[in-house]
């Protein structure tokens, strides 16, 4: 079989990172990549120590891979830089391999798993918290969604683990609904920004709809009720576009505005 088209790893640093970091970051990510069931067409790895000594586990790396066309995305926080790279490099991996059973499935090569089955078996991610920025300094940071097409609820918590987030905003298929699927303790949840719950079909086990509607908010008042209710992101209806986004904390300690892919602010 014919390697597949890797791109170079571009490794970025944050803060005191200790030297040699950057060249371990590069070498177990690019190990990985050879190994690709698809083309990788661009490879990113960010690494950060936070200035605040009270955080308990400093030091963060996240991969953002490109692989013929779709997202992967991996993170770590640790006690030091290399054990945040290690633990980086072992959830890339798991990544890698559920991707490549996905595509795998679709082409029909394999049998196709029941909805739900293998996601639950994923590595259990150590958040690390955001950088205690005050409130008078941050920015709101905007970018889309990754979620280029409508998807299905199923595809949408395939699109979340894969990309290792907590929350994954997309346009959800059978409704047309501005949506989010975020996670739960016992397993995931559907927000829509005007439910619809009675059209959504068959849905996994493991999920939940919410029947409350997206809060019409702008972007700052968003902000404000983050803030308020201690919550990981909020999700709402912008004012300004009529679109469902989600404002959450960066870790830099900004505020990240996700908003629908496509969408001009």
């Amino acid at each position: 079989m014919r390697a597949a088209q890797t791109a170079q790893v571009r490794v970025e640093s944050h803060g005191r990172v200790p030297d040699g970091s950057a060249e371990l970051a590069e070498a177990k990510v690019g190990s990985l990549l050879r190994a690709a069931a698809e083309p990788v067409l661009s490879a990113r790895v960010t690494l950060a120590v936070a200035a605040d000594p009270a955080v308990a586990r400093p030091a963060v790396a996240q991969a953002t891979i490109d692989m013929n066309g779709r997202v992967l995305r991996a993170q770590a926080a640790g006690q030091t830089m290399r054990a945040a790279i290690g633990q980086m490099a072992d959830r890339l991996q798991a990544r890698l391999g559920r991707a490549a059973r996905h595509w795998a499935a679709l082409r029909g090569t394999i049998p196709a798993a029941e909805p739900g089955e293998w996601r639950h078996q994923a590595i259990p991610s150590h958040r690390p918290p955001y950088f205690p920025r005050p409130a008078d300094q941050r920015a709101v940071i905007s970018h889309a969604s990754y979620a280029a097409r409508p998807e299905t609820p199923d595809e949408a918590i395939a699109e979340l683990d894969l990309l290792d987030y907590d929350f994954h905003l997309f346009t959800e298929r059978s409704t047309g609904q501005d949506s989010v699927m975020y996670r739960t303790a016992g397993g995931y949840r559907l927000a829509m920004a005007h439910p619809k719950p009675g059209r959504l079909g068959p849905l996994p086990a493991s999920m939940t709809v919410s029947q409350l509607p997206a809060p019409r908010l702008s972007v700052r008042e968003a902000a404000e009720r983050l803030d308020a209710a201690g919550q990981p992101f909020t999700f709402f209806t912008d004012a300004d576009t009529g679109r469902g986004c989600v404002v959450y904390h960066r870790y830099d300690g900004h505020y990240g505005l996700l908003v629908p892919s496509g969408t001009r602010r």
